[in-house]
């Protein structure tokens, strides 16, 4: 399913649970300032759009067209900027929504904290580690509201699930696993030739502090998430959503330990990111958590089909976009001599009875909380409260993942020192937790 579709169902079923007045006073209302407006930035425009209480007053895109549909959808005329310095400087925006490619989230949120406003940014955080612990600090610095686009943290469906893994009933979990399985074989997003930009002032100022290079539109708007100067691939885009879920699940912070082995293997397409990969992660606990990544093969990879399951030694509990479900363990509650040739063969003994943990138990809803994430901001921009997906939260869950792609890189088994946030036995990988920024961009 499309992320289209994905968020069109969730949104639908938002709609019948949520109302607000869209009749307030002007003292009541947030004063919206939106800078990335394509794909991801309409669908969170969308979601605050819901809330009369969230006025757009001010909207930023190198993109025209993307300028115009969110004109059209939006109640009153708001000001127009290509360039987001002109937003963050606007003095009648209260708060700014951030869904840019990701290279670019760490300067415009530190910039839009020193500049008073609050933040909603989109997942994943930051493209590095030392980006994600800037922003935290700017956020702490200037005591602003910030909330991470990790929308499943606003879920009451998630929540429920979170709740039933955190009671005991699913025993000891020693591995939790999820997943980002489709089949994009044989071309992918194409194997397109450079080309001449649609201005060079756009593409020069579409690349910000990434590295200058000839225009590719592969590299540009939606399909950027497949080069690394830009995102961490799928692995940040997608993978983050996961296993932030199950780190809430499990009641974990930071890995102790990652490595991570994979390729660009099979699809015949200019992409960096594999379209193979397998990422595990060491937790307290002790628990495993992996990630797979599968863009040749769209078979499930569990049982259930579910994109996150948590194995315990009472129960599995599989977690899907729309519903999760525990199923009990079968396991025996004394050892019996072995019976029947195959059991003396294989050295195997059983019990004549089998127990279940407890009754097979889940729920129902959508992963997908666009807009009640939306709803969350604009009530903690006004209470000064923290966010359901926090700025630490998000940078913690983030740096997850950016450091299971510096363990592909590298082809290593790294120990990550959380505290320091450093790894402590490879200082190749310690040189991939940021990068230099082309002049003449740097953090604010």
């Amino acid at each position: 399913m499309t992320d289209f579709s994905r968020r069109d169902l969730a949104r639908g079923a938002a709609l019948t649970a949520l109302s607000y007045s869209r009749i307030l006073g002007a003292n009541d209302r947030v004063r919206m300032g939106y800078i990335g407006l394509g794909n991801r930035g309409a669908q969170v425009h969308d979601a605050f759009l819901e809330f009369g209480d969230a006025e757009t007053v001010a909207i930023c895109d190198l993109r025209d067209d993307y300028l115009d549909l969110a004109t059209k959808k939006s109640r009153a005329t708001p000001k127009r900027y290509a360039d987001y310095r002109a937003l963050i400087g606007d003095n009648n925006i209260d708060a700014v929504m951030i869904a840019t490619p990701d290279h670019w989230h760490a300067i415009m949120m530190i910039d839009a904290c020193n500049a008073g406003k609050d933040v909603y940014v989109e997942k994943p955080l930051s493209l590095t580690v030392f980006e994600g612990r800037k922003m935290v600090e700017a956020a702490e610095r200037t005591k602003r509201v910030v909330q991470v686009g990790t929308q499943r943290r606003s879920s009451k469906m998630i929540a429920e699930a979170v709740d039933y893994a955190r009671s005991g009933e699913l025993g000891q979990v020693t591995v939790a696993r999820c997943y980002d399985i489709q089949n994009e074989w044989p071309n992918g997003i194409g194997n397109l030739p450079d080309e001449n930009p649609p201005t060079d002032e756009m593409w020069d100022r579409w690349l910000g502090p990434a590295p200058k290079i000839p225009y590719n539109r592969n590299r540009a708007f939606y399909k950027f998430r497949w080069f690394y100067n830009y995102s961490g691939g799928q692995l940040t885009n997608f993978g983050v959503h996961l296993v932030d879920t199950l780190r809430r699940c499990l009641q974990l912070e930071s890995p102790r330990k990652v490595t991570a082995i994979g390729g660009h293997w099979v699809i015949k397409d200019n992409r960096e990111i594999p379209d193979t990969l397998e990422v595990m992660w060491e937790y307290d606990g002790p628990t495993l958590i992996t990630f797979t990544q599968i863009n040749g093969n769209a078979a499930p990879g569990n049982l259930q089909g579910a994109e996150m399951e948590l194995r315990g030694t009472k129960g599995t509990m599989y977690i899907h976009e729309n519903r999760w479900e525990v199923v009990p363990e079968r396991f025996t509650d004394k050892l019996k001599p072995a019976n029947t040739p195959l059991d003396r063969t294989l050295g195997r003994a059983y019990s004549s009875t089998k127990k279940t943990a407890t009754t097979t138990i889940g729920g129902k809803g959508s992963a997908y909380a666009d807009i009640e994430h939306a709803r969350n901001f604009l009530d903690c921009v006004k209470s000064r409260a923290k966010c359901n997906a926090d700025i630490l939260t998000g940078h913690i869950s983030t740096s997850a993942t950016l450091i299971g792609n510096i363990a592909h890189k590298t082809e290593t088994m790294l120990k990550w020192d959380a505290k320091a946030e450093r790894f402590t036995n490879n200082q190749a990988a310690n040189r991939l937790l940021h990068y230099p920024y082309r002049a003449p961009y740097k953090l604010g």
